[in-house]
């Protein structure tokens, strides 16, 4: 067992034995640190630290699920235990209900699949159907039990969540991607600055998501049946980014999208709920889709092994993608 997560589960639990703990797969994010728990009385939890003793992430996690429970538009994981305060900050949540939606994707078929997007869709718009007075970054809970906001115009907010991404990436190769895009994102404050204010998850990839029956029914599964963990990347903003960031996340390849008739059904599974997409979706889009591509850029040591390419092949991959990108808006 790591000393920190040794640390932060001694801390969350006094005294209760603990049998091992466990991976909980490859994860991109160098700032904090993931392990499964199996606790010597049988029960499991999964606990999160940060790596290098920096708070914000688990602050910002832990007031979000507290906030969902509260609410409960959308579901999440239970909070069992977290303190962003401690000498190594933490977070421990239950079991997600329901399986791994990357898990049910591969068995699943042609309509399952369509299904099960349209699924994530309609979460995506149940939790955008809240809109705030205000775009921020989330630092911890209010009086009320609400989120507490570090409140700021939308393109500024965007900007620091793309600091954010920079804080975690795994490669400084194509740095001045990151020059690329903050100059895109002031070039058309305008346009964005008129976005609607929503909670955004932030990282809505299918091992993210977890699928936990047909839909419909169970509120451990919320309205839809899908229950997206590790929040802590959400802020409030622009829910016309969440859905291009889902998208791509969900959908496309390094610099290749994906099914058309899949992208149909995620974003009319989103109409179905909201009743339309977010107003202005079509103007941002194009600027969303340039700070989507540091989700590559940011982390190109990484895509070598998923893709089996050299790496210089794939940073001139990149750059043509970003100019292309750059083009279209």
């Amino acid at each position: 067992m790591d000393e920190r997560v040794a640390t932060a589960l001694g801390r969350a639990f006094p005294g209760r034995s603990i049998d091992r703990t466990f991976g909980v797969g490859p994860s991109w994010n160098g700032a904090n640190e993931t392990v499964g728990v199996a606790f010597a009385d049988g029960e499991r939890a999964f606990c999160k630290v940060a790596v290098d003793d920096d708070g914000t992430r688990i602050a910002r996690e832990l007031a979000v699920l507290r906030y969902l429970d509260a609410e409960r538009s959308v579901a999440g994981p239970a909070v069992v235990a977290g303190d962003p305060n401690a000498s190594v900050p933490y977070l421990v949540t239950a079991p997600a209900p329901g399986r791994e939606l990357l898990g049910v994707w591969e068995d699943a078929g042609e309509e399952r699949r369509k299904a099960l997007l349209r699924r994530v869709g309609a979460t995506l718009a149940a939790l955008h159907a809240t809109r705030f007075a205000a775009h921020g970054e989330i630092v911890g809970s209010d009086a009320d039990g609400g989120l507490d906001l570090d409140r700021a115009p939308w393109p500024d907010v965007l900007r620091a969540t793309v600091e954010r991404t920079r804080e975690i990436g795994t490669s400084e190769r194509l740095a001045d991607h990151y020059d690329a895009v903050f100059d895109c994102v002031e070039a058309n404050r305008e346009r964005l600055a008129g976005a609607p204010a929503a909670l955004l998850h932030g990282d809505v990839a299918m091992p993210n998501l977890f699928a936990v029956d047909d839909g419909g029914s169970g509120t451990d599964g919320g309205p839809h049946g899908i229950v997206p963990i590790d929040w802590e990347l959400a802020h409030v903003g622009d829910p016309a980014r969440d859905l291009v960031r889902a998208e791509d996340q969900l959908l496309n390849g390094f610099d290749s999208r994906g099914p058309e008739r899949y992208a149909d059904a995620f974003y009319n599974g989103y109409r179905d709920r909201a009743g339309g997409l977010p107003p202005g979706f079509a103007e941002r889009r194009p600027v969303y889709g340039v700070i989507r591509m540091l989700g590559r850029s940011g982390f190109i040591d990484q895509w070598v092994p998923y893709l089996d390419e050299p790496l210089e092949s794939l940073v001139e991959r990149a750059d043509a993608e970003l100019r292309a990108r750059l083009d279209a808006v």
